[in-house]
């Protein structure tokens, strides 16, 4: 069956975050997908619905199944199943709950910035200390500074891991993950990793489960999985927190339990059944659109904004553009992509994620989400030119 990613449903006035938090603008910021879901996901929710009774429901054995089956199938990651899967409302509980779990007040938490927003209230929540490891930007692509990962991994006791990277849209390799999983054993650092977007890869970047490192470094670690971005459900809430052992099982158990995200809801159940076992094939189209929609840009930018330096995209559907060129002369970088943002928004109507957001790393840069219509994306572009030539 072929997918429409050309059309989809107007989302003004539907209470959505992304549209109708700043009515008027062409929203092309947070993450989330302007398609409509696969149509497998929407009738099992239609029929879920059509049964009329929404009390708690138990977490079925084929819930667990499906996982298995999805990454062993799609990643290589074999022996998932309900003794190491602890469902929960979403990845961002799911890392906040590992957090509490393996430290105390007052420990430091280590993080590559630029890097997700909510990282840093998940730290603070747990009244840890955020300890930044800045990505090394070579003018192309963020690469690790493995000297200076060593020198932090000394202070830290958790490192929180973005695999893969949102803003930067890398796809750690194998050998980068196994470096920072030695690194971080050597240092007695515990990693939990955050993976939602590890659907979300193209062409020449695969996707490596943390969890399929060798078990010295698995025993090290929680993964955070979840279908809600690949599959653009993130309102239902659904994800999943693997740890590999017994004893990692309890304590994660015990941390989700205390902050009581262990309830889930029979949507989340329902969709995520849906998404892995009868949505593979939109997936795959998704991602081909996704990529052509990245060509686009990098094209666009390239022929009519050749000052912006695009970084290449391995994965997600976030492109992260840095914009300091547009600096005027004697003009502060502090506050840069705030200002640049504000501009966009009143003068052309267009809405951008700040950079700065994402940690002190990211000053200069916007994120641009592509997961849209390639003319609403083109409609973008037009417009950023048109706020750039005016700023």
């Amino acid at each position: 069956m072929q997918y429409n990613f050309d059309e989809c449903p107007d989302r003004r006035g539907t209470e959505s975050v992304k549209w109708d938090l700043y009515p008027g603008t062409l929203p092309l910021w947070v993450a989330d997908m302007d398609f409509t879901a696969a149509p497998a996901i929407l009738e099992a929710l239609r029929k879920r619905v059509e049964h009329g009774v929404f009390g708690y429901e138990l977490v079925p054995d084929d819930y667990f199944l499906s996982i298995g089956k999805w990454f062993s199938r799609r990643h290589g990651w074999e022996g998932i199943g309900r003794e190491n899967i602890i469902p929960t409302t979403g990845v961002i509980a799911a890392y906040s709950a590992a957090i509490k779990a393996m430290t105390v007040p007052g420990d430091k938490v280590l993080v590559q910035t630029p890097v997700y927003n909510a990282f840093f209230p998940a730290i603070r929540n747990n009244k840890c200390v955020q300890l930044d490891c800045p990505l090394r930007y070579d003018g192309s692509r963020y690469i690790v500074d493995w000297d200076l990962f060593e020198e932090k991994t000394k202070e830290a006791k958790v490192f929180l891991l973005c695999n893969p990277h949102n803003p930067a849209g890398r796809v750690w390799t194998r050998e980068e993950l196994l470096l920072m999983a030695e690194i971080c054993r050597r240092n007695g650092v515990f990693i939990i990793s955050d993976e939602i977007h590890c659907e979300l890869t193209y062409p020449g970047h695969d996707y490596t489960p943390f969890a399929t490192l060798p078990q010295e470094y698995v025993r090290n670690s929680v993964s955070c999985i979840s279908p809600t971005k690949a599959f653009n459900i993130a309102g239902i809430q659904i994800a999943n927190l693997f740890a590999s052992t017994p004893e990692l099982y309890a304590k994660m158990d015990r941390a989700i339990n205390d902050i009581e995200c262990c309830d889930v809801n029979v949507f989340g159940v329902t969709a995520l059944k849906a998404a892995y076992n009868e949505s593979e094939d939109w997936l795959d189209q998704l991602r081909s659109y996704l990529y052509h929609n990245a060509r686009a840009v990098a094209c666009f930018l390239e022929d009519e904004m050749p000052q912006i330096n695009v970084l290449p995209l391995e994965g997600t559907y976030l492109m992260w553009l840095d914009c300091r060129a547009a600096l005027h002369k004697g003009e502060a970088l502090e506050g840069f992509s705030a200002r640049l943002g504000e501009h966009l928004r009143k003068t052309v109507g267009l809405t951008l994620s700040d950079g700065s957001i994402y940690g002190a790393a990211g000053e200069g840069f916007m994120r641009l989400n592509i997961a849209c219509p390639r003319t609403r994306l083109l409609d973008g572009l037009e417009r950023l030119k048109k706020g750039l030539e005016t700023y």
